[in-house]
C-alpha cells in the first residue's frame, strides 16, 4: 500500500510542477478540470454505484470544469492587442501603441 502512495505522491508532484510555466488561463482550466473531475467522479459513483458511472462522471466533470475555468479567466484591461503589418507584408499582433488610444489608426 505504501508503494501506491509513493506513486500517487510522485504523480501529484509532477502534475503541480508542470503548472509553473502555464499562463493564468491555462492554470485556471487545469484547476477546473481537476476539481470538476473529482467532483464528477463522486457524483457518478453516488448516482450509478459502479465503475462506468464513476468514469463518465469524472470525464464530464473534468470537461465542464476546464471549460468553466477557462471561460472565467479575467481579461486584463489596458493591454489591448492590435494587428500590425511589417514592411514585408507579414501580419503580427502586439500590444497597441498610442495610435490606437488616440484614434489615429
Amino acid at each position: 500500500m505504501t508503494f501506491h502512495k509513493a506513486i500517487a505522491a510522485l504523480l501529484l508532484t509532477a502534475a503541480l510542477a508542470g503548472c509553473q510555466s502555464q499562463t493564468e488561463g491555462q492554470q485556471r482550466a487545469t484547476t477546473g478540470a481537476l476539481i470538476g473531475g473529482a467532483g464528477g467522479a463522486l457524483v457518478g459513483q453516488a448516482i450509478g454505484g459502479n465503475t462506468k458511472s464513476t468514469v463518465i462522471g469524472a470525464a464530464s466533470g473534468a470537461l465542464l470544469g476546464a471549460v468553466v475555468g477557462s471561460a472565467t479567466t479575467p481579461q486584463r484591461r489596458g493591454e489591448e492587442m492590435c494587428r500590425y503589418q511589417d514592411r514585408y507584408g507579414r501580419i503580427y499582433t502586439a500590444p497597441c501603441d498610442d495610435r490606437y488610444y488616440n484614434g489615429n489608426y
